[in-house]
């Protein structure tokens, strides 16, 4: 992953994949989608593993 990698909300990811954002946090909390959080405590998603993952790329084959 680049350093410099975009963060995206949850809403965000949510209109990439035509879900509600709650089912994105869902997601991460599954473990099936990486989430970081900011100092205030929001989820935030890179840019890269969720392109990734539109892809139909498995979260292990996303390069970290």
């Amino acid at each position: 992953m680049d350093g410099r990698d975009r963060l995206m909300t949850p809403g965000e990811v949510a209109t990439l994949f035509r879900v509600d954002p709650k089912t994105v946090t869902r997601w991460a909390v599954a473990g099936r989608i990486g989430s970081v959080r900011t100092p205030g405590g929001h989820r935030r998603f890179r840019e890269s593993e969720v392109r990734a993952l539109l892809r139909g790329e498995s979260p292990a084959q996303v390069a970290v």
